[in-house]
């Protein structure tokens, strides 16, 4: 049975086949644990009920087959550890479980989202055209450091939430598209140049507006027409910034009709008590541990449900932190680090069922 035809079985049956261990292996049920390496080095500890275990071990029991780390070029600050010795260890301890790898490149010394692409400080002062040579430079550099420790990502973000561009003001979005695309071809070409003689790693292109099929349709018609080589569309949807679940449902049917390509809602999260973040909004589930596995499964459901079995995967965006403040309240563990329900939300797709 091919991949494709795989897939399509399993949204027909509205479940991931249980009887078919490899098929339900293409559906990447993930999160960013970019934070979880520090947060185990600072002395917490994570519980699957009552038993304390390392949290790699704890996301694999549960079904979590991929996890994405993000990358930055020279993290300011100690708080941010995300640098490539740091990612290349935690890479590595995944991979020995079984994990397959995202790698999420800023391209920034610190948060690149929507509302902020800043050019790292020491790219700051170059031409345009010499910094299209620094982005490809280093991402081939990264890429080969990660493919020498044996550690080489199976997808890689050119980008994090690129909506707006990227490597500000000289990639800003919507005036400087020409130079965002140079920006992005350098990228792709890096990542596959450190690869040697491996297969590349597929090409993600990330956005947040998983909820927004108007803002989709202008930013990858534009990269089609601009002949951007990518494999995967990733979304982010957090509900307080992205609209109902019914606005993502038909955004990623209209993407995988359009553009012919696997979707992956790439961060999505949800609090599971009340948050000054979401303070004053209409949400879909409360905001208790109940309503946030509520909320996750609904999401999956989604996703799998896409046309032309196109959605292949969800990651939750930091699951396992502390001393973050809101963050917690994002998380799959309480304060003194016991998992919640949320936890057990893949449970019903990825373990066998009990016999008789």
């Amino acid at each position: 049975m091919n991949r494709r035809l795989a897939k399509l079985l399993l949204i027909v049956s509205g479940t991931l086949a249980i009887a078919c261990p490899a098929a339900a292996f293409d559906f990447a049920v993930g999160a960013d644990l970019s934070f979880l390496r520090q947060a185990e080095q600072n002395g917490m500890v994570f519980k699957d009920g009552t038993n304390a275990m390392p949290g790699l071990q704890i996301f694999r029991d549960h079904g979590y087959n991929w996890i994405r780390l993000r990358l930055f070029v020279e993290p300011v600050g100690q708080r941010l550890p995300n640098n490539v010795a740091y990612t290349i260890a935690e890479a590595g301890d995944a991979k020995k479980l079984g994990y397959k790898f995202l790698l999420d490149l800023h391209y920034a010394n610190t948060w690149a989202d929507p509302g902020k692409q800043p050019t790292p400080e020491a790219w700051r002062n170059l031409s345009h055209r010499q910094r299209v040579k620094k982005v490809f430079e280093y991402s081939r550099d990264t890429i080969a450091a990660f493919r020498d420790a044996g550690v080489l990502p199976d997808m890689v973000q050119v980008g994090n939430e690129v909506t707006h561009g990227m490597l500000w003001p000289d990639g800003r979005l919507p005036e400087h598209w020409r130079n965002f695309t140079d920006y992005l071809r350098a990228g792709i070409k890096g990542v596959d140049a450190g690869c040697g003689t491996n297969p590349p790693p597929e090409i993600m292109i990330h956005i947040d507006q998983g909820g927004n099929m108007a803002r989709t349709k202008y930013f990858y018609d534009i990269l089609d027409r601009c002949h951007i080589r990518y494999d995967v569309i990733g979304f982010s949807y957090y509900p307080w910034w992205h609209g109902s679940l019914l606005d993502l449902r038909e955004n990623l049917a209209f993407a995988a009709e359009r553009y012919h390509k696997d979707i992956i809602v790439v961060e999505t999260a949800y609090h599971w008590r009340p948050s000054n973040e979401t303070a004053g909004r209409a949400m879909p589930f409360p905001e208790t541990p109940e309503g946030q596995a509520a909320f996750l499964d609904a999401v999956a459901n989604v996703v799998m449900n896409t046309p032309d079995g196109r959605g292949i995967g969800v990651f939750w965006w930091e699951p396992a932190v502390s001393g973050r403040g809101g963050l917690n309240s994002r998380g799959f563990f309480d304060d003194n680090g016991n998992s919640l329900p949320v936890l057990d939300t893949f449970d019903k797709y990825t373990r066998p069922s009990r016999r008789p």
